[in-house]
């Protein structure tokens, strides 16, 4: 009567399992991920990217790959090779040359904002909380399981012990059929116990692509932080060589200026 009571009990967390079915499914949490991050870029072009909001969204469009992603490196590509097609500029950047470096960098630091606000915004806080709780229902009835199963296994090799006594399996009937029905049923619970460690495998795996994903934006957008730099820099030796000669050129003036009245 004891073993029926623990094997139920076993029989009863593994029907429970399959409510953790989320867990697994990593290509669903990815897609609603990117859902997300297509929806910040889509919604905050307008503020960050004028005038030329239509041209970055045509541009995002042609670089977004498989997974609903934009490829950030060919969106800014595509987007600067436009501005210089078309000489676009703007009241603070004439120069169309310019203006598609900047607008290469915006849009690549767009993106990247748009993966942050996507994992850490309201959407990403929950389903991050899904899968954490998910995870701990897992492990614990991976734990109940397994002490069912060391229960049950206990408790079946006493049964064994009583019954044999000082006899041979062979002059007890049917106590080889018991012991192969007793071994199944640990083997079941071990595949069981693996099928839902793999789950997690899996989710850590989709997690680490998701980390990785996020790096990269990272390190393209400290890439950009530099360029930008290295682009001030630039522009205030340019600001810097243009007073020069102006100054020399008021100095030569005023000079001129002095002669005359001599």
């Amino acid at each position: 009567m004891r073993k029926t009571v623990i094997l139920t009990l076993g029989l009863g967390l593994l029907v429970s399992l399959p409510a953790m079915a989320q867990l697994g499914d990593v290509l669903a949490d990815f897609q609603s991920y990117s859902g997300d991050l297509q929806n910040y870029l889509k919604n905050n072009l307008s503020e960050t990217l004028k005038p030329v909001e239509l041209q970055s969204q045509n541009a995002l469009n042609e670089a977004t790959g498989e997974l609903n992603v934009p490829n950030p490196v060919a969106a800014g590509e595509r987007l600067g090779d436009v501005i210089i097609l078309n000489s676009i500029s703007d009241k603070f950047d004439n120069n169309s040359v310019l203006k598609s470096t900047t607008a290469n960098n915006e849009i690549n630091r767009l993106i990247t904002r748009s993966s942050v606000a996507s994992i850490l915004g309201k959407n990403g806080q929950i389903r991050t909380k899904i899968k954490l709780q998910a995870t701990k229902d897992t492990l614990d009835n991976i734990a109940q399981i397994a002490q069912a199963a060391d229960n049950n296994h206990q408790n079946f090799l006493n049964d064994i012990q009583k019954q044999v006594g000082q006899l041979s399996a062979a002059s007890i009937p049917g106590l080889g059929a018991l012991l192969n029905t007793g071994q199944s049923d640990l083997q079941l619970e071990n595949i069981k116990i693996q099928t839902q460690q793999s789950k997690i495998v899996g989710e850590t795996l989709a997690q680490t692509m998701q980390t990785n994903h996020f790096l990269q934006y990272s390190n393209l957008n400290l890439a950009n932080i530099s360029q930008q730099m290295e682009e001030n820099n630039r522009s205030r030796r340019v600001d810097s060589s243009a007073e020069a000669a102006r100054l020399l050129r008021t100095t030569s003036q005023m000079d001129l200026f002095g002669r005359k009245e001599k």
